[in-house]
């Protein structure tokens, strides 16, 4: 044993020496991705066999679930029998736990890998922060605050959050000194050491306003509080704010709504390009707006951002719209940033489209094939169950099941394209990223809800 384990020193030793005499490069080692969202590694270091991020979906058919980590997806299979669900919003078996999550939810998710595929053992939904109510503002207490502003209410806020989060839209009067960089910028908070400062992160769950809340008592001041609920609770109910810099910045590869608040004879002699004109907040403008499922972005301005915009925007919230701000500097500032602009009539009819997800293929083109024909060089992959697919299938598709395409992947090509579907869309995007984790190339999903009737599918809209 000791001879064997000298001589694969050895070897690998005189590998490197050949590499280096050669000039060939050793080849690198793969580079493992993160173990969580950059988010979440701020306060959190998973242990190994967890991951940490942003829960998504479940797909039961499948016994799968989905959770993503920034910009990638992971899936994972389970036992319905032996998986753990912890602090989920419902009790009882383990769907209706499961389906209870919130789409967004910050989740750890312990796992084991058998034969190449990851079984889920635990999905923990990550538990609010506990913090004495002493050290607690309540949503009520801070509306007031925010109603008076900074000066008047005689208090200091600060968004905990990554920079580019703040961008994207904050509490009215906030400040941002992100957690992470808190030790070079602590400068940012108030001279007065008794006046009043508030933190606030991305939720209960997060511990950026607390461990800033913290290192801010540390350093001797005296009247501290967290709004533990955050961003997410304060646009339950209100509106939030950005600069046009920061909408410049933050929304340039976002799909929104953008909402001229002002009276048609003003907006006409110029507004931002792509605005809609929305001077008054009725009934009927409200059910212009996409459909709330949507979470679209509406992001409203007026002249200044003191005017009717406060009013319409308000007006959206009301109507159950979680996703508004408002420009503070309003079309000035948008002038000043160097937004487009046109001038005359304003579009009075709002058409948001969805920016697609990655892999998403598009609805029409997906018609267009399977009504004249899949073409030779694409594979319909339906990952239904093989019971759904003996039911009805779409005339020509392969059905490989979502749950078995781990283990039977290699049956596909990886020179075709590859559209996966299945009934909803669900097991259709998880087998889309089971693949590119496989390293199919050309690999696409079908996120729509399909009826299948004689071989043909049916979209609805």
């Amino acid at each position: 044993m000791q001879h064997s384990r000298s001589m694969s020193i050895l070897l690998a030793a005189f590998l490197l020496l050949l590499s280096a005499a050669t000039g060939m490069p050793a080849k690198p080692a793969k580079a493992e991705p993160p173990a969580g969202a950059k988010m979440c590694l701020i306060c959190h270091k998973p242990a190994p066999g967890n991951l940490l991020g942003n829960w998504e979906v479940v797909a039961m058919k499948a016994s799968s679930i989905q959770m993503k980590i920034d910009d990638r997806a992971e899936v994972f299979r389970f036992d319905p029998s032996t998986v753990q669900v912890l602090n989920a919003r419902e009790k009882g078996d383990i769907e209706k736990m499961l389906r209870s999550i919130k789409n967004g939810a910050a989740v750890r998710v312990s796992f084991a890998e058998k034969d190449g595929i990851r079984y889920a053992r635990v999905v923990s939904v990550m538990p609010p922060v506990k913090l004495p109510e002493k050290d607690r503002i309540s949503l009520a207490d801070l509306e007031m605050l925010v109603a008076h502003g900074r000066e008047s209410g005689d208090y200091t806020l600060i968004d905990s959050r990554p920079a580019r989060l703040f961008k994207e839209g904050a509490i009215p009067t906030a400040l941002s000194l992100p957690f992470p960089e808190f030790e070079k910028n602590h400068d940012r908070l108030p001279a007065d050491k008794n006046r009043l400062v508030i933190f606030y992160c991305s939720g209960p769950a997060c511990t950026m306003s607390p461990n800033s809340q913290a290192r801010t008592k540390k350093l001797g001041y005296t009247n501290t509080k967290v709004f533990v609920g955050g961003m997410p609770e304060w646009l339950g109910k209100n509106y939030a704010v950005t600069t046009a810099w920061s909408f410049l910045e933050a929304y340039k590869d976002l799909s929104y709504v953008l909402l001229d608040a002002r009276e048609p004879g003003v907006a006409e002699k110029g507004f931002a390009k792509g605005a809609v004109t929305f001077p008054a907040a009725d009934n009927a403008a409200i059910q212009s707006l996409p459909k709330k499922a949507l979470n679209a972005p509406i992001i409203v301005y007026d002249e200044d951002g003191k005017g009717n915009g406060n009013k319409v925007a308000s007006a959206i919230v009301k109507a159950g719209y979680a996703n508004t701000l408002l420009v503070s500097d309003g079309f000035l500032g948008m002038q000043q940033a160097g937004l487009s602009m046109e001038k005359g009539k304003l579009p009075t009819v709002i058409a948001y489209v969805p920016k697609p997800k990655p892999g998403e293929f598009p609805i029409e083109q997906f018609r267009k094939i399977t009504t004249s024909g899949v073409p030779a060089d694409t594979v319909l992959l339906d990952v239904r169950s093989r019971g759904e697919a003996k039911e009805e299938t779409i005339k020509g598709a392969l059905n490989i099941p979502a749950d078995d395409l781990e283990k039977d992947f290699a049956k596909l090509p990886k020179d075709k394209n590859i559209i996966t579907l299945c009934n909803t869309g669900t097991r259709a995007e998880m087998a889309y990223h089971i693949l590119k984790a496989k390293g199919f190339p050309k690999v696409f999903f079908l996120n729509a809800m399909i009826d299948i009737e004689d071989g043909k599918p049916t979209i609805a809209d």
